[in-house]
């Protein structure tokens, strides 16, 4: 019994020393990773700016399935936060700062740990893009006592952000890779009413810009009784891909034709029926250059002429908006076309073949009556003379034709 009594002595003190040392520490800490992931920067960036894809990189979520997220409207970019709770504790993540494509800070809190976090992303080689992930803050009580039992603040951390960039390229790298683009042909679009806002945007941020705008141009159709009328689009008036820049009206379809007062940055549109060919991308948006290219070809093989008044149409079928996963985007692409003329011949006659009177024509009252090539010309069939008995000592006239028949 005393030996236990002893056993028991030196593991309270144990736990003691472990406490009063534990207690004394400073808790802070200082950690770092980096990884060269397979995919664009502009993609990696947008993937890690937006808090919704927390849930499938982070290696401490895949692995607690008791883990519970929140996500308020706001995900991505300046002010944007998340929320988690689990049989562990609970925390919450907010995003203070960004630099569009190069870096993004954030304050994290988990159970008494405080944390400035900062991402980075470089360029490097064949398309590819460094992530480093940094983290500096302080320990609660609990957490400093874990770390100091499984080998350091350092090792604990840094072994989640190992696992976390080697999901984050794994996901990325199956979600760039799996598009499809399908040049649909020629259709008909008809015309719309919408509300827009116009603008000059560089053209790898409008996307970006889009997502800003789109949650605006719904709110003002609900403010005013206005109802959607289809998924949103961009008009490209104009896209300069050697300056970066294009002109741009991002809008959202609307039920009925309105007005609206000058003085709001919102303003009102109706777009007329157009031809065009439409190509349908599904996937990320880095593809859309593909896209183009490939609409750009059929229309030069099919020797389509191409309507140059403006650029092109996008509908965001499946957008950010929707969906979380790049690879489930839909975009429908439309290049406006001039509608083929197809010219009416005239044949000379022949012998004793018919002619076609160009004065005498009738068009059929079909719609497509203003096509050229449903016109349809009226024949003059020649009547033949009627003989006349000659008279006697006098020279026979010439024969009159009888008036023409139809």
């Amino acid at each position: 019994m005393k030996i236990l009594k002893y056993l028991f002595l030196l593991l309270l003190l144990s736990l003691v020393a472990l406490t009063v040392f534990v207690a004394t520490q400073k808790g802070i800490f200082s950690v770092e990773r980096s990884k060269v992931i397979n995919s664009p920067k502009a993609t990696v960036y947008n993937y890690v700016n937006d808090f919704r894809n927390y849930e499938d990189f982070e290696s401490w979520a895949l692995e607690d399935s008791s883990i519970n997220f929140t996500f308020p409207n706001k995900t991505a970019g300046n002010g944007a936060s998340f929320y988690w709770t689990g049989t562990e504790g609970a925390g919450n993540s907010v995003t203070l700062k960004t630099k569009d494509g190069e870096s993004i800070q954030q304050k994290m809190k988990y159970d008494g740990t405080e944390a400035d976090v900062n991402w980075t992303f470089k360029d490097t080689l064949a398309g590819k893009t460094k992530v480093t992930w940094k983290a500096k803050g302080t320990m609660s009580f609990l957490f400093k006592i874990y770390t100091a039992l499984n080998g350091g603040s350092d090792k604990v951390i840094g072994t989640i952000y190992e696992k976390s960039l080697a999901n984050i390229d794994k996901n990325l790298n199956y979600e760039t890779k799996t598009y499809n683009i399908k040049v649909n042909g020629v259709v008909q679009k008809t015309e719309m009413s919408y509300i827009k806002q116009t603008f000059t945007s560089e053209i790898s941020k409008i996307n970006k810009n889009a997502r800003i705008v789109i949650p605006k141009l719904i709110k003002f159709s609900e403010t005013n009784a206005l109802e959607a009328n289809g998924k949103p689009f961009i008009i490209y008036h104009t896209y300069d891909t050697a300056t970066g820049l294009a002109k741009i009206s991002i809008c959202l379809p609307i039920n009925k034709e309105i007005s609206i007062t000058s003085g709001s940055d919102i303003l009102s549109g109706k777009m007329n029926a157009f031809e065009a060919v439409k190509t349908t991308l599904t996937g990320d948006y880095s593809h859309t250059t593909e896209a183009i290219a490939k609409t750009t070809a059929y229309i030069n093989n099919q020797k389509i002429m191409p309507d140059l008044s403006w650029s092109h149409l996008e509908i965001l079928e499946v957008s950010k908006l929707d969906t979380k996963s790049p690879s489930k985007l839909v975009t429908e692409i439309y290049f406006p076309t001039k509608p083929k003329v197809v010219p009416v011949s005239t044949t000379p006659a022949v012998n004793n073949e018919p002619q076609i009177d160009p004065a005498a024509t009738t068009t059929e009252s079909d719609p497509a009556a203003s096509n050229p090539a449903t016109t349809v010309p009226v024949v003059k069939k020649p009547v033949k003379p009627k003989p006349v008995a000659p008279k006697p000592a006098a020279t026979p006239p010439p024969a009159k034709p009888e008036e023409d028949e139809f």
